[in-house]
């Protein structure tokens, strides 16, 4: 799983390296006027939050950061998302997941690499919806795999 979480992760710094910052941040119709800088600072605080949750074995993603820096800078973005490929080699063990439905906070059983695969799912969902503010933008060149499910790579090579 590790280098799944790696290689997706990377996919999307390279995505990062080729928009400029108007491209970054401008809203697209497509998704609901959000910008590609909204889904790439979501995709990196949910996994900012369970690094920074390992160590207490509690991780609460409702209350992570919003940090605008990530979403309005790619250099920004960027850099999180190497410190993330580079923290992300933990043990296995126990956490507390923490979630807030309206008034009421529920606590649910976990495990880290259970989070680490809500992450890579939670990624590459919001890959997805990348690539559709990627069509208004041939110049931009991803891998056929940007934003697909490793299952879904895995059914496409059988069957070719």
């Amino acid at each position: 799983m590790l280098p799944t979480i790696q290689n997706t992760l990377q996919e999307l710094v390279e995505l990062l390296l080729q928009l400029d910052e108007l491209a970054y941040t401008r809203p697209v119709n497509a998704l609901s006027h959000a910008t590609i800088g909204q889904h790439t600072r979501h995709i990196i605080e949910l996994f900012q939050c369970l690094l920074q949750g390992y160590e207490a074995g509690k991780v609460h993603y409702d209350k992570r950061k919003r940090d605008k820096n990530l979403e309005n800078h790619t250099t920004y973005a960027i850099e999180a998302l190497a410190e993330i490929q580079q923290s992300i080699y933990q043990k296995d063990k126990p956490i507390t997941l923490y979630s807030t439905f309206g008034e009421a906070e529920q606590a649910i059983t976990s495990f880290y690499f259970r989070e680490l695969l809500y992450n890579l799912e939670h990624c590459i969902h919001h890959q997805a919806l990348i690539k559709v503010a990627l069509f208004d933008m041939p110049h931009i060149h991803i891998s056929d795999t940007f934003g697909v499910a490793p299952s879904t790579i895995q059914y496409r090579l059988q069957y070719a």
